[in-house]
């Protein structure tokens, strides 16, 4: 299935719509079949998602659709503390960071937004996908208490250096005072870039690499104590970039 999934988002996108909606009437048939039905929550689940590969599906927006599973359990709120990923989870989005290295470059980028995505859901921080303003696109956004993060997301190519600090930065400044950013790069950031974006500015941006990722994946820390703890070495010392292993946390 992620195999049909993938090539049809590579090679025929035109039919990709076709593809997710018949696949969600086809589970709701046979899932309702073995007893286990297809749930609202799942749904809106894919519908959180789908952005990530820059679709929404209206058939699946359908407030006629969507009601047709009744009214959505209310769940309890994720945590925000400590919380470490389970390892199903870790496991799941470490099998699909693998996915992705085997993806075009295009593919790539988009679908390190939807793993950011389901990381950031991992710890209840309330992602959104890419959206699109007038003359500019951002990858995302979260909250993290009480603070909203724009995201941008790099996967593979040179390490980022300051042009690319400067301009995501411009991006978050362009929008309320209370906006942060988040810099995510598998590659890394170049020394000399870092250094020279804060030099003379207050920093908007804190910033992450394939290395903490790992850190995250592994369940050896938390992602919220890691952005936390980022977040508060930016505001001690204007440096938008500290790793993991510099952060002195404790793992779960």
């Amino acid at each position: 299935m992620v195999q049909l999934l993938t090539a049809t988002l590579e090679q025929r996108r035109s039919l990709f719509t076709k593809l997710i909606v018949a696949i969600v009437r086809q589970a709701m048939t046979y899932r309702r079949g073995k007893g286990n039905p297809l749930s609202r929550a799942e749904i809106d689940r894919l519908n959180t998602l789908l952005p990530g590969v820059q679709f929404k599906i209206p058939e699946l927006l359908d407030p006629g659709f969507l009601s047709s599973f009744g009214q959505p359990k209310t769940e309890e709120p994720s945590p925000q503390g400590a919380a470490i990923l389970s390892e199903a989870k870790a496991q799941e989005l470490a099998a699909l960071l693998i996915e992705i290295t085997k993806l075009d470059p295009q593919t790539r980028g988009l679908r390190f937004e939807g793993f950011l995505n389901e990381l950031f859901a991992g710890f209840g921080l309330a992602p959104r996908g890419a959206f699109r303003i007038v003359g500019e696109q951002v990858d995302g956004s979260f909250r993290l208490q009480g603070h909203t993060y724009l995201v941008e997301a790099k996967w593979h190519g040179p390490q980022i250096g300051f042009a690319d600090l400067m301009t995501f930065s411009g991006k978050v400044s362009g929008k309320a005072a209370w906006s942060r950013g988040l810099f995510v790069s598998n590659s890394g950031f170049t020394a000399e870039g870092l250094e020279a974006f804060s030099r003379g500015r207050q920093t908007n941006l804190i910033c992450a690499d394939g290395l903490d990722l790992y850190e995250v994946l592994s369940r050896k820390v938390s992602l919220i104590d890691v952005l936390e703890e980022k977040s508060r070495r930016a505001a001690e010392t204007n440096r938008a970039f500290v790793a993991v292993r510099d952060l002195n946390l404790r793992g779960g």
